[in-house]
C-alpha cells in the first residue's frame, strides 16, 4: 500500500509518499480498503510534535475516513469484507489500507458518499458533543461561531441551527461568511473590520449570546468572552490561529460565565454509550436533511502539500480530504 510517512516532526511538505506492506487484522480489528480520509486541524499539530498525545515516530497520520472492509480479524461480528464503512483510528488513516478497532466503526450513512462519510466522524461529534453534553444548548438560545466556515466551525453552524438556535457565524471574509449562511447562519460578522464584541452587542440588543463556539483561540477569544451573556456559556474547542488565549478571570465571575473545555476523542473513549447514542442522533439528522456535510476540497494522496495548505493558510470552507480512488 501507499501512505503518508512522517519520519520527522515539522511541517506536511515534510511528510513523504512511502510504499509498504499492508496491515493484517488482529483480534477485534478490521482492514479497510480507504477511498477518502478527512484531514482535520489536529493532524497538522500532531505532524508538528506539538499535540496533546506526542505519536512516536515514523508513524502515518491521520484519524478518520471512510472505505470498504477489506478483511477482518478474529472475533469481529458486525461487519464483513465488502461493507462500506466510516471509522475512525489513532493514526494510520492517510493511507491506501488502514487498520481500527471494530468499535470505532460505523456503516456508511447511505446519503453520503465515501467523501462527506470522511468528513463525518471528528467534526461533527465534537459539535454535538459540545452543544449536547457540554453547553446543554438549548432552542431559543443564542450561540456564536468563530471560524463559522471551516471544517468545524461550519458543523457548528449547521448543528446549532438543527437544535433551535439562533446562530451568529463570525469569519475573516465576507465569502467565508456566505458559506456560513449557506448552512443556516441567521446573522454574520466579518471580525476583520469589527470589533466582535460590539458587533454582538448590537446584533443581541445588549444581552450576548448565550454559548460562544470557538475552534479560533488567540486574540478574538477575550473578545468573544466579553460578548456573552449572563450565564454564557464559553466552549474551548482549539486553536487554529496558533496562539493559546489568556482569559480574564474578573469577566468570568462578573456574568457567572463558565469555560469549558472540548476534547471529543478521550470523552468519546470514556463514554461509549452516550457517543453511540450521539452517533445515532446526528445519523437521523442527516437523513432527516437537516445536516449535509460539505466537503468543498478533494486532493489525490500525491497532492497532500496542496490539501495541508488550505487548512494551514485558513482558507479551507467546510471539508478537505484527501482520496485514494
Amino acid at each position: 500500500m501507499r501512505a503518508l510517512v512522517c519520519k520527522q516532526f515539522g511541517l506536511p511538505r515534510d511528510l513523504s509518499i512511502e510504499t509498504m506492506d499492508n496491515p493484517i487484522p488482529g483480534k477485534g480489528e478490521i482492514l479497510v480498503d480507504v477511498k477518502a480520509a478527512g484531514i482535520n486541524f489536529p493532524d497538522i499539530l500532531v505532524i508538528a510534535g506539538q499535540y496533546q498525545v506526542k505519536a512516536e515516530l515514523p508513524f502515518i497520520p491521520g484519524n478518520e475516513a471512510a472505505g470498504i472492509v477489506e478483511a477482518i480479524g478474529e472475533g469481529v461480528s458486525r461487519y464483513k469484507p465488502g461493507d462500506k464503512v466510516i471509522f475512525t483510528s489513532i493514526g494510520g488513516a492517510f493511507a491506501e489500507k488502514c487498520l481500527s478497532d471494530e468499535s470505532r466503526i460505523i456503516p456508511l450513512i447511505p446519503e453520503l458518499d465515501f467523501a462527506q462519510g470522511a468528513g463525518f466522524m471528528v467534526t461533527y461529534n465534537t459539535s454535538y458533543h459540545a452543544f449536547q453534553q457540554c453547553a446543554d444548548l438549548k432552542e431559543g438560545e443564542t450561540v456564536l461561531v468563530l471560524g463559522a466556515a471551516g471544517g468545524v466551525g461550519i458543523t457548528a453552524v449547521e448543528i446549532a441551527k438543527a437544535k433551535g438556535a439562533r446562530v451568529i457565524a463570525a469569519a475573516s471574509t465576507d465569502e467565508k461568511l456566505d458559506f456560513a449562511c449557506s448552512a443556516g447562519a441567521d446573522e454574520t460578522i466579518n471580525y476583520s473590520n469589527v470589533s466582535l464584541n460590539k458587533a454582538v452587542k448590537e446584533l443581541t440588543e445588549g444581552k450576548g449570546v448565550d454559548v460562544v463556539y470557538d475552534p479560533v483561540g488567540g486574540d478574538l477569544a477575550q473578545e468573544a468572552l466579553r460578548a456573552t451573556a449572563w450565564h454564557g456559556r464559553y466552549l474551548v474547542i482549539g486553536f487554529a490561529c496558533g496562539d493559546i488565549p489568556k482569559f480574564p478571570a474578573n469577566i468570568v465571575l462578573l456574568k457567572e460565565a463558565s469555560i469549558q473545555g472540548v476534547w471529543y476523542g478521550t470523552w468519546a473513549a470514556r463514554n461509549p454509550k452516550i457517543h453511540t447514542q450521539n452517533i445515532k442522533e446526528l445519523t437521523q439528522l442527516i437523513i432527516d436533511g437537516k445536516l449535509q456535510p460539505r466537503v468543498t476540497e478533494q486532493y489525490p494522496l500525491d497532492d497532500y502539500i496542496n490539501a495541508f495548505s488550505a487548512i494551514t493558510e485558513r482558507r479551507a470552507q467546510g471539508k478537505v480530504v484527501l482520496s485514494f480512488d
